[in-house]
């Protein structure tokens, strides 16, 4: 009798232990996949904040478009896209530093027209090939705007008056070197007129200085001086492109006006070169839906802006192109 007895016990000791092994594995497996899942989702792109560096200071054109472009990615990637700006040297300041950010897709940059030309200008080694291009966004003519009360209403009254009276107009632009500088240095080699030059941190800045009574004019983009243009303190004389201006359609060009000459602003986005293709990838969808997005186009069409997208490889070949273009023209120049 104790014999079955203890073979009793001894099974039901067995059989015990056989169900808290299997609870245990399947407590483990479990365990296991909940690690899986949360490793999964951490290593999900994107999973946190995105800065967004725009090289000019708050409230010209560049900014308008990285804000308005980062706003619809933040809520297309449903993560936050903050803007910083960091402005010096046309723009060499942010470029360089978005190119020195971790290629991970975290940090990325609005790159103006200024990346194809800084190089040639002698203020960085920055260059499109540095680069992972997302998307071209924005093209915009330079515009020559000066006070409502000039003294001139045609870009040949202005040119003319330049010429009476050398160096005695001021021109803002956004910088040293920055494609509104470029533009106004275009016009004066073109036309015989010689102007001051004045840099500011960005268009804005030179807008305000303009209204201000500082200087005499600025070249910049239509974009930049429309509710000054509309609410009659400033008029512009012409833009610097082959067809005038959809936001102000009564505007001449240069070249209606005999000035055989364009010079245009454009801007993309770009990432740290290394960027892996997967997360390329998604930043690339994100600003082409961005640009196309009602939200964009809306804000193009009231602040004068010119949408025009390229996709990341038409926006590299195009930006390679401009490079060349700017390294031939730049050295020839008189930027003083």
């Amino acid at each position: 009798m104790k014999k079955w007895y203890l073979m009793i016990l001894v099974l039901f000791i067995a059989l015990l232990a056989a169900c808290s092994s299997e609870a245990n594995n399947s407590g483990g497996e479990n365990e296991t996949e909940d690690n899986t899942q949360d490793s999964n989702e951490e290593s999900k792109y994107p999973n946190k904040q995105i800065e967004l560096v725009v090289p000019y200071s708050p409230g010209g054109a560049s900014d308008m478009v990285g804000r308005t472009v980062g706003s619809f990615m933040e809520k297309e990637l449903g993560v936050p896209v903050v803007v910083t700006n960091k402005t010096g040297g046309t723009g060499a300041v942010g470029m360089s530093y978005v190119e020195g950010k971790n290629p991970d897709g975290y940090g990325i940059g609005y790159v103006p027209v200024e990346m194809s030309m800084v190089k040639a200008l002698g203020f960085a080694d920055v260059e499109p090939a540095n680069f992972e291009l997302l998307g071209r966004a924005i093209v915009i003519p330079a515009a020559v705007t000066v006070p409502a009360d000039a003294p001139y209403d045609t870009i040949e009254e202005f040119i003319q008056y330049a010429k009476d009276n050398p160096g005695q107009i001021r021109v803002g632009n956004s910088g040293t070197g920055s494609i509104w500088h470029i533009a106004a240095a275009g016009l004066a080699e073109e036309t015989g007129a010689e102007f001051k030059y004045v840099p500011f941190d960005g268009a804005a800045p030179a807008v305000a200085a303009l209204l201000g009574g500082h200087i005499e004019a600025v070249s910049v983009s239509p974009s930049e001086v429309k509710a000054n243009v509309d609410g009659g303190d400033l008029k512009i004389l012409a833009v610097m492109s082959s067809d005038r201006d959809p936001t102000f359609p009564d505007v001449p060009t240069l070249i209606e006006s005999g000035i055989d000459l364009e010079i245009a602003a454009w801007g993309g986005f770009a990432a740290p070169k290394g960027i892996p293709d997967d997360v390329k990838s998604v930043l690339e969808e994100a600003v082409k839906k961005a640009v196309a997005s009602e939200e964009f186009q809306t804000v193009s069409t009231e602040r004068g802006l010119n949408a025009s997208y390229l996709s990341a490889e038409e926006f590299t070949d195009f930006a390679s192109k401009q490079f060349d273009f700017y390294n031939e023209l730049i050295p020839n120049m008189d930027l003083q």
